[in-house]
This record gives C-alpha cells, structure tokens and sequence, in this order.
C-alpha cells in the first residue's frame, strides 16, 4: 500500500515538472519575444536609413539601383530568423523531451518495482503470469524505444532538408541579385 508521505512525494515532483516545463516554456516564448523585438528594431532602423536614401535619390536609374541593393539580404534575414525560430523551438522541445524521458523511466521503474512487489507476494504457482507480464513490460519498453528513435531520425532528416532549403533560398536569392 502507498502511505501518505509516498503520495505527498509523488504529488511534489509533479508539480516540480510541472513548473519545470512551464518555466522552460516561458524562456522558449521570451527568446521567441526577444528575437521578434530584435528584428522589429533592425527591420525599422533599416527602414528609416533606405527612406532617407530614397530622399537624396536624383533620377529613375539611382532609384532602380538603391531599390535592387535593398531587396538583396531579403532572403538571407528571412532564412536567419527563420534559423533562429527554429532553433530555439528546437531546443525547447529538446528540454520537454528530456524531461519527457526521464518521466518515462521512472514510470516503467515503477511498474517493474510493483511487479516485483507482486510477484513476491504471489501465491505458488503464479509464476508464469509473472514472466507474462515482464514480458510485456519489456515489449513496451522496446516498441516505446524504437519509435523513439525514429522520431529522431525524421527529427534530423526534417532538420537537414529545413537547412538544405534555406541554403538554396539564400544562393538563389545571391543569383537573382
């Protein structure tokens, strides 16, 4: 049976995940914030001095040519911020990940720890429904790994095809320029 200080132990360190993850949410969406801010600040300082130029512009070709300077690093701020998201989505979701994980573990120690348990205290002659249930508590465990690493996989095939695309808009914006 569990006793009291059991539950009160297991109710702490969940809400001690709880608040773990909610606060590594808040630095997710804060980094998020402060790259927004950053390239609100960049976008509107690159805005006033394009403007001025446009005001000391004196015929149709300097306009032509100021107008094609501008556009060039488009595709290049574009591709970096869109780097920068990533990046810190991807490590947030790393964090929940790892916590994720380690949940699991102790999730499947317990399970083993109380089949243990049972199996001590069954009676004679149960012992095949005990290596029944290992059995699937180890088959779990392997079909849970398994998708794991595939998640992964795709996680870093997704990741190289994401970058592959970003250098290619950067080059076939340099070739376009």
């Amino acid at each position: 049976m569990l006793t009291i200080e059991q539950v009160a132990a297991a109710n702490k360190a969940q809400f001690d995940v709880l608040f773990g993850l909610t606060q590594k949410t808040f630095d997710g969406v804060e980094k998020l914030a402060e790259l927004n801010l950053a390239a609100g600040k960049a976008a509107l300082a690159e805005s006033a001095a394009h403007a001025q130029a446009l005001l000391k512009v004196k015929d149709a070709q300097e306009l032509l040519a100021l107008q094609t300077e501008a556009l060039q690093p488009v595709g290049e701020k574009v591709t970096s911020y869109g780097r920068h998201v990533y990046d810190i989505t991807a490590a947030t979701q790393a964090e929940f990940t790892k916590v994720v994980e380690a949940q699991l573990a102790q999730a499947q120690q317990a399970v083993l720890n109380l089949v243990d348990t049972a199996a001590k205290n069954a009676p004679a002659g149960s012992d095949s429904a005990i290596a029944l249930i290992k059995t699937a508590v180890s088959a779990s465990n392997n079909a849970y790994e398994s998708v794991q690493k595939v998640v992964k996989q795709a996680t870093q095939a997704a990741e190289a095809n994401l970058q592959a695309v970003a250098q290619n808009a950067v080059n076939t914006t340099k070739a376009a320029s």
